[in-house]
């Protein structure tokens, strides 16, 4: 798809690319399309591994996970093995898991306690901090240049974190993650802020993949318009056991009268939110309280809700604790504070190839009993196997196998609601805040300034 030419833009490898038309933004008569070539071209996915994925700041964990000096996780960042650790220096590392000496990943283990980390293949360790420490038969370096210093495990250029969320760049010059995330930091401050305690990653994780472009599911994470009909069954579901309004699940896409999931917006730099400003139609474990959690806890929630009021204000807290948001982080981060709070992030292993990964979200004081509720929701909905996650992982692959009609109908439409002001929920604003950055970043071969762009640029 990617045409070799004299004008194109450099790829950094001795050639030149150049990118054929792949976005069509039409605003003044309201299209806006994507082909379908950019869910299924190789080139195009290693150009994106190259221009947003080694570009972008990416989430790595969050501060929770490795409480503890000397805690640790292993996981995979931007594609490169990673061990996220507390150092003995107090400080969060993440260092690359590949050894110094020949490559071998050092760190085989998910998590755990260490004082150290040691190279099965011939025996090197590693500090929490990513120090060479020791080297079997050391003095056959004497006389030599070896530095052990220079063969401790390497970082990427940048590490920072925000509310506790920690990501990575791989790119030096990038701007300051809270620069990057702009209008989206404000989302994770409702989430962050839910409690005084501070919120913790519940242990375990959900492992799955997906035959599918990563972007679809970019899309599919804050895509109001297939709820209804993708997931009627769990809509049903939770109407019979008095945890929504089937009236309130009717007007759940309008923004009119403030009821709803709300209508999308962009947060700039390609982050967008869906909701966020109107009511939930169903309960959530913080503070909105359905027939279907006891007149208990009823009680308990409205203490929560006075509380937060008056820490914040009647509107933040109205936000924290009623309204619902499916948030965006540019270009594969979701945080969906919904009937429960996940964090899923997912890389593409090849075009049409993902792995997703997800962790529930909670405050550190929560109870027991609502802890469970909200462990409930988040596996009952969101599970593998779950509600929502198979209905949307058959859609995906089933968008991804009728890519080969690409010849035949080679666009994919993202128009809804271009032309309307304010945006409904079941719009698609948020989407094209997506593949506006996207766009942006793909054409842009030399390093630029992701500078935020106003939030509302573009409907």
């Amino acid at each position: 798809m990617l045409r070799n030419g004299h004008n194109g833009h450099g790829n950094g490898h001795g050639g030149h690319r150049e990118l054929p038309q792949l976005v069509i933004d039409d605003e003044a008569n309201g299209l806006f399309r994507v082909h379908r070539s950019a869910f299924t071209d190789p080139e195009i996915l290693d150009l994106e591994r190259e221009r947003i994925f080694d570009r972008c700041w990416i989430y790595v964990g969050h501060a929770s996970e490795v409480p503890k000096p000397g805690d640790f996780v292993t996981r995979r960042v931007a594609g490169r093995p990673v061990i996220f650790t507390h150092g003995h220096d107090h400080k969060l590392h993440v260092l690359l898991n590949a050894c110094t000496h020949r490559g071998a990943i050092v760190c085989r283990e998910r998590n755990g306690n260490t004082k150290g980390f040691q190279c099965y293949y011939h025996g090197w360790t590693f500090s929490p901090e990513g120090e060479l420490r020791g080297i079997p038969g050391e003095d056959a370096y004497e006389g030599t240049a070896f530095d052990k210093h220079e063969r401790r495990l390497p970082e990427p250029p940048r590490v920072e974190s925000y509310r506790d969320f920690v990501f990575a760049c791989f790119d030096p010059h990038v701007e300051s993650l809270r620069d990057y995330l702009a209008d989206a930091a404000q989302y994770i401050d409702y989430v962050a802020d839910q409690t005084e305690a501070g919120m913790e990653i519940v242990a375990g994780q959900q492992e799955y993949s997906m035959r599918a472009n990563y972007k679809l599911l970019v899309e599919n994470s804050i895509d109001g318009y297939h709820a209804r009909t993708t997931h009627q069954r769990y809509f049903e579901y939770i109407a019979e056991r008095g945890e929504l309004d089937l009236q309130a699940m009717a007007e759940m896409m309008k923004v009119k009268g403030g009821r709803g999931l709300g209508g999308g917006k962009s947060l700039g730099n390609g982050h967008a939110v869906i909701g966020g400003g109107a009511t939930s139609p169903w309960g959530r474990p913080i503070a909105r309280w359905v027939p279907a959690f006891g007149e208990e806890r009823k009680a308990l929630l409205a203490a929560k809700i006075e509380k937060l009021e008056k820490r914040f204000g009647k509107e933040k807290a109205h936000m924290m604790t009623q309204s619902s948001r499916n948030l965006h982080i540019f270009p594969n981060l979701i945080i969906n504070d919904i009937m429960a709070i996940t964090v899923r992030t997912f890389y593409p292993v090849a075009p049409d190839y993902i792995e997703i990964n997800a962790w529930a979200l909670a405050p550190k004081d929560e109870r027991p009993e609502d802890r469970a509720l909200r462990l409930d929701n988040f596996l009952t909905f969101l599970g593998p196997g779950g509600f929502a996650t198979p209905d949307d992982v058959e859609a995906l692959e089933a968008c991804q196998r009728g890519f080969k009609t690409i010849k035949e109908s080679p666009w994919s439409d993202i128009s809804r609601g271009m032309k309307r002001t304010p945006p409904q929920g079941d719009d698609e604003l948020q989407m094209r805040a997506f593949w506006r950055q996207w766009w942006r970043l793909m054409n842009s071969p030399e390093r630029i300034s992701v500078s935020a762009l106003p939030a509302g640029v573009g409907a």
